[in-house]
């Protein structure tokens, strides 16, 4: 299974699912991250957190713990 954190930089995957409950899922859905949307992986931290990202058109930076609750292909 493949989460948003073991993605590589420059590569574009789309959100099969959320893993996750209550308040954490919500802000990750309110940032614009469900199911099906294409998200591209901009660059990593020297240290892995955070991860920035590009969805929806805009730029968004992810802490490592949120980025492995979003399962992608």
């Amino acid at each position: 299974m493949k989460t948003l954190k073991n993605t590589k930089i420059g590569e574009s995957v789309k959100v099969i699912r959320l893993d996750g409950a209550g308040a954490v899922k919500r802000r990750i859905m309110d940032m614009g991250i469900t199911k099906g949307v294409d998200v591209y992986v901009r660059k990593v931290a020297p240290l892995g957190d955070p991860v920035e990202i590009t969805v929806r058109g805009y730029e968004l930076s992810l802490r490592k713990a949120d980025a492995e609750m979003i399962i992608v292909e």
